[in-house]
C-alpha cells in the first residue's frame, strides 16, 4: 500500500474488519468448524484477536463482549439461534487441522 499514510491504511484496514464481521453475521450458515476447517480462523478467533488488541493497548474488553461485537448478539444466543452440531468428518479434519498445526490458531 505505497504512498498511503499510516492512518489512512488504519481506516482501510478498519473498514475491511467491519466488512468481514457484517459478512459473517449475514452468512450464519457458514458454521465456525467449516470456517476453522477451510481457513483455520473462525468468528470466536475474530473476537480473542479484538480482545487481544484491546488487552495491548490497556483496554478492559472481556471475552463475551468482544464475541457479541463479532457476532450481532450474545454469543449463546447465536450458537442456539444458528449453530449445528458437528458432523463427525467435521470433527476429525478440525482434529486434523490441529495436529498439523500445533499452537492452535
Amino acid at each position: 500500500m505505497d504512498g498511503i499514510d499510516p492512518q489512512t491504511q488504519t481506516e482501510l484496514e478498519a473498514a475491511v474488519f467491519r466488512r468481514l464481521v457484517a459478512h459473517l453475521r449475514d452468512r450464519p450458515d457458514a458454521q465456525n468448524i467449516d470456517l476453522m476447517n477451510l481457513a483455520g480462523f473462525c468468528r470466536n478467533c475474530l473476537s480473542n484477536w479484538l480482545k487481544d488488541a484491546a488487552d495491548a493497548r490497556g483496554l478492559a474488553l472481556g471475552k463475551e463482549a468482544s464475541r457479541e461485537h463479532v457476532y450481532g448478539m450474545p454469543f449463546a444466543d447465536w450458537k442456539r439461534l444458528h449453530q449445528k452440531e458437528a458432523t463427525p468428518e467435521q470433527q476429525a479434519a478440525f482434529a486434523k487441522g490441529q495436529a498439523e498445526s500445533p499452537g492452535g490458531h
